[in-house]
């Protein structure tokens, strides 16, 4: 597809990046086979190609509308074209920049910057999330069934084991949500790691990884919680830390797109390729290791549900289930398992209807063939599946937890 990108983006790297993607494009349609909205909606413009073009005209100097933005908006950035589309259409790089670009022209409204500059404080900062989950578990009746939804349930945390017990070591990311919301994930996945003799190593000045900031029109803090991040790692990189274990995938992707997110600034650049190429999903890890259950599971029949960052992201699809299925489970088949489950990290929150419509078929697919148990892989798709799914839904790693204990 011909394009030359005019305005201020001209000459940037943004620019040859999204004329890049633009080229690629050959119009098939193949990727609105597999995308969400476009699914539910049978709108072009809710669908890859038409996005694409839509970016394309604005970026090639027309004037974007609030309904060019609005089609943007409604984009999960699931990535699901990317992994269907024959001529390897990098959609996501193209989307982050043409998105930002429309949203810089067309404006937003202040209700809507202050919707989202909210929703960013609060998911940013384990401390005000811990204290909102906690606020709106005491007035939870008083809240709209959108809000009750949101909710955490309660769990656990459990022990952690000592990580200065190993001499081998690997970085985890503690998270901001997840270590407010589920600390129960962080604390199993070490436990599991210090079995095979590995101690995970938590940065105490590391952070968000960016991810919500750099969604919610906000790039700059984003590339500022990026630097920080790396500033955090870099000693302990250094002090030989084999990897950096992300249990969340949508921040293993994110964390692993930190070389594009900081693509323009010189003394990060390098440091962020480091990373990027130490990130490991824990499956990663364990699918390579003599890792064995020592019982039985307690509810062996499950499903396993694959976030899109995992499965297009990451490039990770099926991996969970077959070490799962090497450790005494029973993964179900789940129908459609490339369409997302609605959350999208603040996705839910901005856009409830399509989230509402994507989540009630998802836990229809994952529940169909009635699993004693759901599994996931992101803080964000547990959150969005856990209420109101018929059977309860836990991270992956706790069932791998669980079969491993002494």
């Amino acid at each position: 597809m011909r394009t030359v990108i005019q305005g201020p983006l001209a000459g940037t790297t943004g620019a040859a990046i999204a004329e890049q993607a633009l080229k690629a494009c050959v119009h098939c349609g193949m990727c609105n086979a597999t995308c969400p909205t476009y699914q539910i909606t049978g709108d072009e413009l809710e669908g890859p190609r038409g996005r694409i073009y839509l970016m394309k005209q604005a970026l090639e100097g027309a004037r974007p509308t609030r309904i060019t933005l609005d089609h943007l908006d409604s984009c999960l950035s699931c990535r699901a074209c990317e992994t269907t589309c024959p001529s390897g259409v990098q959609y996501h790089r193209l989307f982050d920049i043409g998105h930002a670009a429309v949203a810089e022209t067309v404006g937003r409204p202040w209700t809507e910057r202050m919707l989202h500059e909210a929703i960013r404080r609060v998911t940013v900062s384990p401390t005000l999330f811990g204290l909102a989950v906690g606020l709106g578990r005491m007035v939870r009746f008083a809240l709209p069934d959108g809000l009750k939804s949101k909710l955490p349930p309660r769990v656990a945390v459990g022990a952690r084991p000592n990580a200065a017990a190993h001499q081998r070591r690997m970085l985890m990311l503690t998270g901001c949500v997840q270590s407010a919301a589920a600390g129960h994930f962080n604390a199993a996945t070490a436990r599991v790691f210090d079995r095979l003799g590995i101690g995970l190593v938590e940065a105490p000045r590391a952070g968000c990884c960016g991810a919500v900031s750099f969604h919610l029109d906000a790039a700059d803090q984003a590339k500022a919680q990026a630097r920080a991040n790396l500033d955090a790692w870099r000693p302990l990189i250094e002090a030989g830390a084999e990897a950096l274990v992300v249990n969340s995938s949508g921040c293993a992707a994110f964390i692993r797109d930190y070389p594009d997110v900081l693509r323009d600034d010189p003394a990060y650049r390098d440091l962020a390729r480091q990373v990027a190429d130490l990130v490991r999903d824990p499956v990663e890890v364990l699918q390579a290791s003599p890792l064995s259950a020592r019982r039985a599971p307690d509810q062996p029949r499950i499903a396993v549900h694959e976030p899109c960052t995992l499965q297009h992201g990451l490039k990770l699809t099926g991996r969970i289930a077959a070490l799962l299925a090497r450790l005494g489970y029973e993964p179900q088949p789940v129908a459609d398992n490339h369409l997302c489950c609605g959350s999208a990290g603040a996705y839910s929150l901005l856009q409830p209807q399509m989230s509402a419509r994507l989540k009630s078929d998802k836990l229809a697919k994952l529940n169909a063939s009635g699993p004693s148990v759901v599994y996931t892989a992101n803080i964000g798709c547990w959150m969005q599946l856990a209420e109101g799914s018929p059977a309860p839904v836990r991270h992956w790693i706790e069932a791998v937890d669980e079969v491993t204990r002494p």
